[in-house]
């Protein structure tokens, strides 16, 4: 594949993940990995995503810093530390397209089931089930970089602010893949060519977080909610497509 085709796929999904980090709590980075994997092997994409999404956290959490929910990160955190030892201990045992396709049936299962309950009302923050969504989510998110679907499955029945919202979200995924660098250096995952083509197309980052902060203040609380709903389906699609 010449430069000019694998750019024609890396430069979409770069933008989408800083627009994503930068106003819509990831609820479009899902999209970004299965795209650059059509340009480049999963594996290779997975290594080459990881340092971009660490800039795109830290470029979109300045507009967030204090807005987060403590007490679902308190639940949360827990939870992704769980999932990224479970995925480095089991890295290379377990097929990639399964995880994928079935998180992309729980994301696609999620909204559906949201369009027939149509429940309105906030619900409280469960503990047990945050960190277990947690937990999937560190497990899917250190395979395939698809931690975003189990983490809005627990954030967005409660409805919170969206500064809260995506605050929260962008704090955890900060610290997740943080936490996540370590074992993949030690995996060998941070090639010279892999981490060349992460400093390429690291200039891009800073445009989608800009557009992201820009949209995120001019959409009110119910399109919001709906916006993110829409990226959940559109990332499930996404990773049930790539696994199929």
């Amino acid at each position: 594949m010449t430069l000019s085709d694998f750019l024609l796929f890396a430069l979409p999904a770069i933008f989408l993940t800083g627009l994503s980090k930068g106003g819509f709590g990831g609820a479009l980075g899902g999209i970004a990995v299965p795209l650059l994997a059509l340009a480049i092997s999963p594996k290779q994409a997975a290594a080459v995503m990881l340092p971009i999404l660490c800039l795109a956290d830290v470029v979109g959490l300045k507009a967030y810093v204090g807005h987060w929910d403590k007490a679902n990160l308190k639940v949360m955190m827990p939870g992704a530390l769980i999932g990224i030892a479970l995925g480095s201990l089991t890295f290379g045992m377990l097929d990639e397209r399964m995880i994928g396709l079935m998180m992309g049936a729980i994301a696609v299962g999620f909204v559906l089931l949201g369009l027939v309950t149509n429940n309105e009302k906030p619900r409280p923050l469960q503990r047990g089930r945050g960190t277990l969504l947690s937990s999937i989510a560190g497990f899917t998110s250190f395979v395939a970089h698809a931690g975003g679907p189990p983490i809005m499955m627990h954030l967005l029945p409660q409805q919170l602010d969206k500064l809260r919202y995506v605050a929260t979200i962008n704090l955890f995924f900060l610290m997740t893949n943080a936490i996540k660098l370590i074992p993949y250096a030690a995996l060998g995952q941070f090639s010279r060519e892999n981490l060349l083509l992460s400093l390429t197309l690291a200039p891009v980052v800073p445009f989608g977080v800009w557009a992201g902060l820009w949209l995120h203040k001019r959409i009110d609380h119910k399109l919001f909610y709906r916006i993110a709903r829409v990226g959940m389906l559109l990332a499930g699609l996404q990773l049930i497509w790539k696994s199929l």
